[in-house]
């Protein structure tokens, strides 16, 4: 025999629903909104003064982060694998390129060596299921 639950199927047990406006945030929205010019002109002035939370606030909510731009990398892509690397090392070495675009230019140049060695893998298994299938056949 099942054992009864607390709730119904089909049956809520809050039919008016979430109250509205009545959140934390919400509230203390409300209580903020009036001063808020007086609090940014606060915190404006302590960011003037030195007090760099008062700043990173500021910072954080009026400027947007800055994401990297990409750049354009001209490099070599003939020769093998690790020729591309070497050439990829010697860029950010001699600062053609920065570090960071270094190391994802030599991630992806692995996850191609990856991709290759899984490639030639597949053929040569392939290759070999055909000849089981003609050995087998004869």
């Amino acid at each position: 025999m099942k054992e009864s639950t607390k709730f119904k199927a089909g049956i809520s047990g809050n039919p008016a629903g979430r109250p509205k406006d009545k959140t934390p945030a919400t509230l203390l929205r409300k209580l903020i909104l009036d001063d808020m010019p007086d609090i940014i002109l606060k915190l404006v002035e302590q960011a003037k003064n030195g007090d760099t939370a008062a700043a990173k606030i500021l910072l954080d909510r009026c400027c947007p982060v800055l994401k990297p731009q990409a750049m354009t990398i001209n490099l070599p892509t003939n020769g093998t694998l690790a020729e591309q690397g070497n050439e990829i090392i010697r860029a950010t070495l001699s600062g053609q390129i920065p570090p960071d675009i270094g190391a994802q230019l030599i991630s992806a140049l692995s996850n191609q060596g990856k991709l290759i060695e899984l490639q030639e893998l597949t053929q040569r298994v392939e290759k070999l299921e055909i000849n089981r299938i003609e050995l087998v056949s004869l």
